[in-house]
């Protein structure tokens, strides 16, 4: 499975937000929520969105301790790599 990008965050989060697309995030990654307008049910409609896209339950205390996209995105992509089956090498 491939990873997941702060770009997909981002449009997720758009639209729970309804923020135009026109708005530059570029430079937003290591922002925190609050500066960037997204407030707790913003968050939490992105996560529980996240969750059920991707399969994966993401720990409650990790990420309520997440205050940037760039954290968030590294929270998914460990959890990720840990739900990830394991395939044994044949020999």
């Amino acid at each position: 499975m491939s990873a997941f990008t702060v770009e997909e965050l981002f449009q997720i989060m758009r639209e729970c937000a309804g923020e135009d697309e026109a708005v530059d995030l570029a430079d937003a990654a290591e922002q925190e929520f609050a500066l960037l307008g997204y407030d707790s049910l913003a968050l939490m409609e992105a996560i529980s969105r996240v969750e059920r896209g991707l399969g994966i339950a993401l720990p409650e205390e990790t990420v309520g301790e997440v205050l940037t996209p760039a954290a968030f995105v590294d929270v998914v992509n460990a959890e990720l790599a840990r739900s990830a089956p394991v395939v044994e090498a044949a020999g």
